[in-house]
């Protein structure tokens, strides 16, 4: 499967009062595993900041003077999501302001779900922690991903720390890595991290005999409590002994 962690930073908080999108940030996952082919651009917003956004990502008009325009690198963002399960967390707000950077080059463009799934962190982390704070602040506070570095929001540095969220979150596998990255300070002179392509194949771990009678004995337990057992709907029950029948 192929997976792509997404996040943008805009001018503002809203789409439809003209803000714009100035960077986004894409980390690649094949199989759960980083892939080492991000997508990272800053964008020329051709608009000011609103109150307060400025602060937020460090960006400054200045910096972003000379960086393409969205409809500069529309094509090859398309193609670079194209066909993927993209993970965002409130995915609400980069669809927005992505599908109307796309209205604003062509109809033809279409949306971001004619392209790709979705799947929103935010959604599934309400699921599992519902009345409590699912900011990706807080999620990395509770499952452990390190994001002392995170000290202004950057789009490639949140879908870093995003796909460790995004793993413990799904999986409650340990963090794969990218929030241990050595990151520098943000401000004009920020790059891309990259990562190396990860190869080879993934440990295989079959159960020992002892540990297939204990789940065995397991769901005999759960059968004789509730009836049935969710197990049952993946794994076939055994088919039952036949009667002896009186001589």
């Amino acid at each position: 499967m192929r997976q792509i962690i997404l996040d943008t930073e805009t001018t503002g908080l809203e789409w439809k009062k003209g803000n714009r999108v100035v960077e986004i940030g894409c980390v690649e996952l094949l199989e759960r595993r980083p892939s080492g082919r991000n997508f990272h651009r800053y964008l020329k917003p051709d608009c000011e900041f609103e109150a307060g956004a400025q602060e937020v990502t460090g960006l400054t008009l200045e910096f972003l003077a000379d960086k393409p325009a969205f409809e500069e690198i529309v094509e090859e963002f398309l193609e670079y999501i194209d066909g993927a399960e993209l993970i965002i967390h409130n995915a609400a707000f980069d669809l927005g302001f992505l599908d109307y950077e796309l209205s604003r080059c062509g109809a033809h463009f279409g949306r971001i779900t004619d392209r790709c799934s979705v799947v929103d962190t935010l959604l599934l982390a309400r699921e599992r922690f519902p009345g409590q704070r699912n900011s990706l602040d807080a999620l990395c506070k509770r499952l452990g991903v390190d994001n002392s570095h995170r000290q202004l929001h950057g789009a490639l540095l949140d879908a870093q720390i995003l796909a460790d969220v995004y793993i413990a979150l799904t999986s409650g596998q340990e963090e794969i890595g990218f929030a241990e990255v050595e990151t520098a300070a943000r401000g004009p002179a920020v790059a891309a991290v990259s990562f190396g392509p990860v190869s080879g194949e993934r440990p295989r771990i079959s159960a020992q005999p002892a540990e297939l009678e204990a789940h065995a004995r397991r769901l005999a337990h759960l059968r004789k409590k509730a009836g049935r057992a969710l197990w049952d709907q993946y794994e076939p029950l055994p088919e039952p002994e036949p009667e002896l029948q009186p001589a």
